[in-house]
């Protein structure tokens, strides 16, 4: 926290002294500061024609916005878990396993109409949590940059990334072990499908976080 306020010091008064801001961003960037840091500290501050510098308000997310951003992740994470459930046992129903008789026509059903039933809930719930909060970006853009968002963000990019690196892993176990049947085939690419999904929605997300944050 110090070391932001410091480069935030300097901008200030940099441009206080009517100095312009790429010749900021490029002093900051040339003594080793990152160019995120340094459009961070820039954004932190109003490109208006005033005495001094104006600083814009801090992002700032109350409660409600928080609950609104944990429903939303968590919708999410359901919503691809009980997609990839129903996906696999209609795998298991077209391709059914001698292996494993357990397996049969009634548990692979109630099994269905499990999924089913959460992804009518937690899919739409989703989506309307999306243009909410999307809506609320809009009036806002100072919310993208919000501590809250960005952790959860770059935590959902974490858990698609090890479920994408175990994918992988199960994958060459897999070929190794000569198991490359149509089932472990069809659902090793629905969980990268998945996983990969999620990946790049998120990150999508945060780049244009970072387009539209005002600077």
């Amino acid at each position: 926290m110090a070391r932001t306020e410091e480069v935030r010091e300097f901008v200030r008064e940099a441009l206080g002294r009517g100095l312009a801001r790429p010749d900021i961003q490029q002093a900051l960037e040339q003594a080793g500061w990152r160019p995120e840091q340094v459009r961070k500290a820039l954004a932190a501050y109003a490109d208006l024609p005033f005495a001094v510098p104006v600083p814009r308000p801090a992002a700032y997310l109350s409660p409600r916005d928080a609950f609104l951003y944990l429903m939303l992740y968590l919708t999410l994470y359901l919503s691809a878990f009980h997609l990839g459930s129903l996906l696999f046992n209609l795998v298991d129903s077209a391709w059914p396993d001698a292996a494993e008789p357990t397996m049969t026509s009634l548990v692979i059903g109630e099994g269905i109409r499990s999924s089913v039933a959460f992804l009518t809930v937690t899919f739409p719930t989703w989506i309307g949590l999306s243009w909410r909060i999307e809506r609320a970006l809009a009036r806002d853009p100072s919310q993208r940059q919000a501590p809250v968002r960005q952790w959860l963000a770059y935590m959902t990019m974490f858990i698609a990334g090890a479920v994408l690196i175990g994918d992988a892993v199960a994958l060459v176990r897999g070929l190794l072990g000569g198991d490359l049947g149509v089932r472990f085939g069809l659902k090793t690419a629905i969980v990268a499908a998945l996983a990969g999904a999620c990946l790049v929605h998120v990150r999508r997300g945060l780049d244009r976080d970072t387009q539209e944050t005002p600077r």
